[in-house]
């Protein structure tokens, strides 16, 4: 079975390549973006099995890139990990509420987001 390809979108450099090579030694091909317009130009490309979606970020956040593609019917079967310094419950409610399927609070704990990603990614 070829590996789950995941799209781990931060504008941070340091937290991508945290997630990605998290995922990566777990054996998930991964695929990264720096922004929102740029994720919603590669999950149609490439249909990733799951995005890990940071929501603070320049252009569109991720708030607004969760609800474009949950309302695209091409692309509202990919389920999406909010992962955020975001913290307010009412973030994680608006948050779930545009599509999401989880919301992490960062720093994230590494064995949390493994676990969501393996319950999430088909």
């Amino acid at each position: 079975m070829p590996a789950q390809k995941i799209l781990v979108v931060d504008d941070s450099p340091t937290e991508r390549f945290f997630i990605a090579d998290l995922l990566k030694k777990k054996g998930y091909q991964v695929i990264t973006a720096e922004d929102g317009q740029e994720a919603l130009r590669i999950v149609k490309a490439e249909r990733p099995s799951l995005v890990v979606l940071d929501v603070v970020m320049p252009g569109q956040n991720g708030f607004q890139v969760t609800r474009a593609l949950s309302r695209d019917p091409e692309t509202q079967g990919i389920p999406i990990i909010l992962c955020t310094s975001k913290s307010a419950e009412t973030d994680r409610i608006w948050g779930l509420r545009q599509g999401a399927r989880e919301y992490l609070i960062k720093p994230v704990k590494p064995e949390e987001l493994l676990a969501r990603v393996a319950d999430l990614a088909h």
